[in-house]
This record gives structure tokens, C-alpha cells and sequence, in this order.
């Protein structure tokens, strides 16, 4: 007896797949924004800073580094609110994909930074530039330029971890996949489509990413 397939009864449910994924977007804009500035501000205090804030940010990097996202996301949604802070889903999913991107991205970064060759650190301090200017003007750039393939891949890894935010009511798009198989009991037609919206953000958001890269953030094409 052959399998009967019935792709239309899950499209049929757009609305639901189309409010998935602006907020399997969403939160990955926010996060990538908030996430890779974090990932900034560990990296410099890894290489520049003061030993102390060094020490917090390795230990911050360690410890998101080797414990799942999932986890991390239920002690935020979870946990958090035993010590007085109640967040909603998307809040709560926001912050545990910040949490843990700007651990990856702080890694990614610092392996740019420390990349650089020293002759620029000296040109900088020849011009009269500070620390902090040398290491936003002068050192950060040609670091991210380095990095930015990998850093896009990060983020990517992100958005596509935000799948299981859906296991605290966030109405992301494997969310909305779960609530349409429930509804007509379309499972397998529902996570093939959810498997190929997933693939289509990807791609967009890399292309995406690879756009502004050179042009917002590391001081225009090279060539």
C-alpha cells in the first residue's frame, strides 16, 4: 500500500508558516546584531583588556562553549524566573541565542585580532591613536574581513538552532511546523516543508550576509 501524500493540506496552513518564519528571522537579526557585538567586546577584552575582564570573558566563552543551546535556553526561560525574572518566549529565546552566539563569535573574532600583523598596532601608536581607537579603527576591520566567512556561519547555526525555541511556545517556523502536523496530522509533509523553508532562509540569509559584510562592516570590497 503506497503513501499518500498530500503536500497542499500543510500549505494550505501559510499564514501559520509565513508567521514562522518572520519570527525565525527576527530573532535571528536581533541576535546576530546583539550577538556579534558581544562577541566584539569579549574578543577585545580577551586580547586588550584588563586581565580580570579577560578572565570573566574566558570563563563566560568556556562555559556557553560546552553546554548545549537547549540548555541554556531552559535555564533562561526556566531558571531565570526562580530568581524573580519572568521573561516571555521570545524574550527568553533572544536572550539564550545572544548568550550563545557571542561566545562563538568572540573565538571567531579574537582568531582575527590576533591574526593582525604588528606592524599595524605600530603605525596606529605612531599616529597617536589609542587603544581603544587602534582597536576599533585599525585592528577590527581587517579582522572581520578575515573572519566574516565563518562568523556567517555562525549566525546560520544559530538561526537554525532556533528550532528548538519552539519548545518554549516561541512561534518560530519548526513551531509552526509542530501545530499544523498537530492539526491534520500531516507530519511527514509538514517537516519536509519545514526542511525546505529552513534551506531557503539559509541560503538567503548568507547571501545576505555576505552583502553587508563588506559593505557596513569592514570598509568596502576588497579589489
Amino acid at each position: 500500500m503506497g503513501i499518500e501524500l498530500d503536500f497542499l493540506a500543510v500549505l494550505a496552513q501559510w499564514p501559520l508558516l509565513l508567521k514562522g518564519m518572520a519570527w525565525t528571522l527576527g530573532l535571528t537579526a536581533v541576535s546576530a546584531v546583539l550577538g556579534v557585538a558581544l562577541g566584539v567586546a569579549c574578543a577585545w577584552a580577551r586580547t586588550d583588556g584588563p586581565a580580570p575582564l579577560g578572565w570573566l570573558a574566558a570563563t563566560y566563552v568556556e562555559l556557553i562553549r560546552n553546554t548545549p543551546f537547549i540548555v541554556q535556553l531552559f535555564f533562561v526561560f526556566f531558571g531565570l524566573p526562580a530568581a524573580g525574572v519572568k521573561l516571555t518566549p521570545e524574550l527568553a529565546s533572544v536572550i539564550a541565542m545572544v548568550i550563545n552566539l557571542g561566545a562563538y563569535a568572540a573565538e571567531i573574532i579574537r582568531a582575527g585580532v590576533e591574526a593582525t600583523p604588528r606592524g599595524q598596532f605600530e603605525a596606529a601608536a605612531s599616529l597617536a591613536l589609542s587603544r581603544a581607537q587602534t582597536f576599533v579603527h585599525v585592528v577590527l576591520p581587517p579582522a572581520l574581513r578575515k573572519v566574516w566567512p565563518a562568523l556567517t556561519s555562525q549566525i546560520i547555526i544559530v538561526m537554525l538552532g532556533s528550532a528548538v525555541c519552539g519548545q518554549i511556545a516561541t512561534e518560530e517556523l519548526s513551531y509552526a511546523a509542530n501545530l499544523i502536523q498537530s492539526r491534520n496530522f500531516r507530519a511527514f509533509e509538514a517537516f519536509i516543508i519545514a526542511t525546505a523553508l529552513y534551506l531557503l532562509l539559509s541560503i538567503g540569509v548568507r547571501a545576505l550576509l555576505n552583502w553587508l559584510g563588506p559593505r557596513f562592516l569592514f570598509g568596502g570590497r576588497r579589489g
